[in-house]
């Protein structure tokens, strides 16, 4: 796919304030740790992550997409009448239904001549969401569209490090480590036809997916009857599998994103890539021959926020300047499933 009419015109995000080092929940699992004879260190040296994020007890997930959104709205010329489309990505929602869009609108100013809704791809959401508005954009549905998302770690680690000590297993273990990677924030990423401050800024110049899905089993969140009558939430990862078939997948993607764009691997100026941890991304920078200078990161300290961590990423790289106009930025979003979406962008 190739777009010829759209712009990222700015980007929001809102960081969770409490801080949550990789010592501070592994003293949680001290237990744990005894049990099976672990030395403290183990979950930094094998994410390369050294804190997350958490929103407090009770934070709603509106509230931090409304957070971002204002904050791309208040960093352009566009208005909240001006959004054609409003789109919750997150895997994280506040409810079954109506859809979290809808709240996240209502606290923007957003409504009338405006489709809101939810979309969820596991990792991918904000990534699927863009495609959703660049394609409305360029066939002239709309000027203007808004994605959001909020993710929330907090719950599902509490949940997790409870069975943890109650299972004391290494198999169990092994199963729940990536759910301790898991960081909150909040982003919004604002699309548009150009016309509101001149064509040529961040311009989206395409993208392609592929899919794996006989993977859909290696990575699973959600919730089963507890026999009495209500539900348990749980998550369970095979992180060596997800790695392994996810790198596949992402140079399979990847050729066919400079293929579809006709890039070469070494004209591409800057990559911004889903935020996993350390062993992933030395994997897929391999895989694909990118230098790592070429790459930024921020799981060492925000971990991974699911929906949130790419695009967050690409903010704040721009904010420290390491994006620059006129360079090629390539985006690459891996997610359970497995799927893999990759979008090419003109600085």
């Amino acid at each position: 796919m190739k777009y010829a009419k759209v712009s990222i015109e700015s980007l929001g995000y809102e960081l969770g304030p409490v801080v949550v080092t990789s010592s501070e929940l592994e003293s949680r699992l001290e237990p744990l740790y005894k049990a099976l004879r672990f030395v403290p260190g183990q979950l930094q040296a094998l994410t390369g992550i050294r804190e997350r994020r958490w929103w407090e007890p009770g934070y709603p997930l509106s509230k931090g997409a409304i957070a971002a959104g204002r904050k791309a709205l208040d960093t352009c010329q566009v208005t909240p009448a001006d959004i054609g489309v409003l789109i919750y990505a997150g895997v994280c929602r506040e409810q079954f239904e109506p859809a979290t869009a809808c709240k996240v609108a209502a606290g923007l100013g957003i409504s009338g001549n405006c489709a809101v809704f939810d979309i969820s791809n596991a990792c991918l959401g904000v990534l699927n969401g863009i495609l959703e508005v660049a394609n409305r954009i360029e066939l002239g549905q709309v000027r203007a569209g808004l994605v959001v998302s909020c993710e929330s770690a907090r719950e599902i680690n509490d949940l997790m490090i409870a069975a943890m000590l109650k299972e004391q297993r290494m198999e169990h273990f092994a199963a729940s480590l990536a759910t301790l990677t898991g960081g909150s924030g909040a982003v919004a990423v604002l699309l548009t036809d150009g016309s509101f401050s001149g064509a040529g800024k961040r311009q989206l110049l395409g993208g392609v997916t592929q899919a794996a899905p006989e993977h859909h089993d290696l990575c699973l969140w959600g919730v089963t009857p507890d026999g009495r009558g209500g539900y348990t939430q749980s998550m369970r990862t095979d992180a060596v599998s997800v790695m392994n078939f996810g790198v596949e997948l992402g140079r399979r993607t990847w050729a066919a994103l400079m293929h579809e764009l006709n890039w070469q691997t070494s004209g591409v100026d800057r990559i911004v890539c889903h935020q996993v941890g350390s062993a992933h991304q030395s994997a897929i920078l391999k895989t694909l021959g990118i230098p790592e200078d070429k790459d930024f990161t921020t799981f060492e300290y925000l971990g991974n926020m699911g929906t949130v961590s790419l695009p967050l990423t690409m903010a704040v790289a721009e904010e420290r300047d390491i994006l620059e106009a006129g360079q090629k930025v390539a985006l690459l979003g891996i997610g359970s499933g497995l799927n893999c979406l990759m979008l090419g962008v003109q600085w």
